[in-house]
């Protein structure tokens, strides 16, 4: 910036000063010609045209060293350009001022009486001193000359603006910068494809390295799949974990089903299961529930040629069911302790009720609940002659005495109804003795059987 300042002034300082001195000189005649008689008249000093022939080249920018980066260093040449514009603007317009501030004093000496003698214009205000020196003494050739040295000057500023705005505007990069701004992305070129190269490697490796436990895990996964299509094959295998019955193809007594959940203490229940005997006379025992104390707790028996008979603390209330057909029947058995009072269903009909079977006797808990066998000891001690024989699902307890519309919604496959005491899902159920668990036909099948 401080030698874009200086760059300007040097060669006019001669110029400039002489217009200077003659402005001055201008001043001091306007304040004597307040003072002194009316002819008075501005001294207007020409210089030579030599004095302000000496050019005014402007010297290149120096470029700072190589301690910046190449791009740091390209800003701050920029910077450093766009500071050197500004400059020169800023000296142009004040020097314009100068110019047109001359251009006045000149046009006020142009317009003096040109009839005057012409010592007029050698003498120093009120002393008659000569101060022109060796220049002409004739007015025109003194204006003449200033004029050309006005233009020359004129010509010098316009001719530096012109050089500036190139400069700047159409200024390339020197070649040892570009040579070095094109090594610089030639090595971060170099640097990337490098890093690309290297997450090449390192994916192969990881692909080579997972390949075993990918492996591994597409044998476990084969291992599950052959384990599902064995089970989708098995016994065990069911669309949804409450489709499915229990199987108790002979009358012995170690055929039998369990109920892992017990019962807590009951005022009153509701129990429903489909069920389907192949055995005569008598279908057995469906289920039984035994508790410490009581064998017959609550038990659900057909024995010999007697009806079915249902047991709640070992008080007996025969029931008018009949299912002993071979085909697939749904039966359900309300009781409540209130008067012992008990209604009997099938496939959806309630066909029997009565009162005061165990009257205000509830129902036990912590007992155990078996399928297909009566107990004569809790868990225990079955007699192959009151076994049942056939199929069973469905079988589900509730704490509560089911309204009739609900269970015939039930009967005929409208509303699939869950025990909210014993649930009828597979892993709730074991078998044991060489009874087995079988899909079961669908609820429409089951109602197309009857």
């Amino acid at each position: 910036v401080s030698q874009a300042s200086s760059r300007s002034p040097a060669g006019m300082l001669p110029v400039v000063a002489g217009l200077l001195l003659a402005v001055a000189a201008g001043g001091r005649g306007s304040a004597a010609e307040q003072e002194n008689p009316p002819g008075s008249r501005f001294v207007c000093t020409s210089l030579p045209l030599e004095a302000a022939g000496a050019g005014c080249p402007l010297p290149p920018v120096p470029m700072q060293g190589g301690a910046l980066p190449p791009e740091e260093e390209l800003r701050a040449t920029v910077l450093q350009l766009r500071e050197t514009v500004l400059q020169q603007k800023e000296t142009i317009g004040s020097q314009r001022e100068a110019i047109r501030e001359l251009t006045g004093k000149l046009s006020r000496c142009e317009g003096a009486d040109g009839k005057s003698a012409p010592g007029t214009w050698k003498k120093e205000l009120g002393k008659g001193k000569d101060t022109m020196g060796d220049l002409p003494r004739d007015p025109a050739q003194v204006i003449d000359q200033l004029s050309r040295t006005m233009q020359t000057l004129k010509d010098r500023l316009e001719s530096l603006e012109h050089q500036l705005r190139a400069n700047v505007s159409y200024a390339a990069l020197p070649n040892d910068l570009r040579e070095m701004l094109q090594r610089r992305l030639g090595d971060l070129e170099r640097q990337l494809l490098s890093k690309v190269a290297e997450l090449e490697d390192e994916k192969s490796l990881l692909h080579n390295e997972t390949s075993a436990h990918r492996q591994k895990t597409e044998t476990a996964l084969n291992a599950l799949l052959e384990r599902v299509s064995e089970l989708e094959k098995g016994n065990s295998a069911f669309k949804s974990p409450d489709e499915f019955k229990v199987s108790l193809p002979l009358r012995t007594n170690y055929l039998y089903g369990k109920i892992k959940k017990t019962l807590p203490e009951l005022y009153a229940f509701t129990v429903c299961l489909w069920l389907r005997s192949s055995a005569s006379p008598g279908i057995g025992t469906p289920f039984s529930y035994a508790v410490p104390g009581q064998a017959n707790e609550i038990v659900l028996i057909e024995w010999g040629n007697n009806p079915i008979e249902l047991l709640i603390n070992d008080k007996v209330a025969q029931l008018p069911l009949f299912v002993s057909d071979g085909k697939w029947h749904h039966i359900c058995i309300t009781w409540t302790t209130r008067d012992g009072m008990w209604e009997a269903f099938q496939d959806g009909e309630k066909l029997g009720t009565g009162e005061n079977l165990a009257p205000w006797h509830p129902i036990k808990p912590g007992g155990v609940l078996i399928l297909g066998q009566e107990q004569d000891t809790v868990g225990g001690r079955f007699d192959a002659t009151q076994a049942f024989v056939g199929e069973m699902s469905q079988f589900n307890i509730w704490d509560r005495v089911l309204k009739a519309e609900d269970i015939t919604n039930i009967a005929n496959c409208s509303t699939n109804m869950p025990g909210n005491i014993i649930p009828w899902v597979d892993n709730n159920v074991d078998v044991f003795g060489g009874a087995t668990k079988w899909p079961v036909e669908t609820c429409e099948e089951r109602l197309l059987d009857l």
